[in-house]
């Protein structure tokens, strides 16, 4: 890959998703948002949640989020295609969690990611979450108190 911009696409693309996994375990809603195209999709198929457009996606993540006493979600690199000002990826996810009804979740996962090149930037247009791997064993450790 000797393309700068090539280069370039892919940097501000993982960047992209790194933000994602930052402001989703920060509770960061309107920045989390941010990152979709007006009419992007964020779908979690397992737990039967499909979120269409900007308005959506931001009480989804809220609400969402509102279930977790403790939620840390990890990524690791996967791959990006890019073909123009759109372009494709995976992502792998690890979670780990207590839900405020007392129960634990770790899982590991997927996203395949569509993306669209926009004036402010590389945005997610659709990001679909596939779990491969779940354990609901009762996680012994606590977390500090908030600051």
């Amino acid at each position: 890959m000797t393309d700068f911009q090539s280069i370039a696409d892919r940097f501000e693309i993982d960047a992209l998703r790194g933000e994602f996994t930052d402001a989703a375990t920060m509770r960061d809603f309107d920045r989390f948002t941010a990152l979709f195209t007006e009419d992007g999709t964020w779908q979690i198929p397992d737990a039967g949640l499909e979120f269409t457009g900007r308005a959506d996606i931001r009480a989804g993540v809220e609400r969402a989020q509102g279930f977790w006493e403790v939620f840390i979600q990890n990524t690791h690199a996967g791959s990006i295609r890019v073909d123009g000002d759109t372009a494709s990826g995976r992502t792998y996810v690890s979670e780990l969690g207590r839900l405020r009804d007392g129960s634990s979740h770790q899982n590991y996962a997927l996203y395949h990611d569509e993306y669209r090149r926009t004036p402010e930037g590389w945005k997610f247009t659709s990001r679909i979450y596939q779990v491969r791997y779940i354990d609901t064993s009762p996680l012994l450790g606590t977390a500090p108190p908030a600051r």
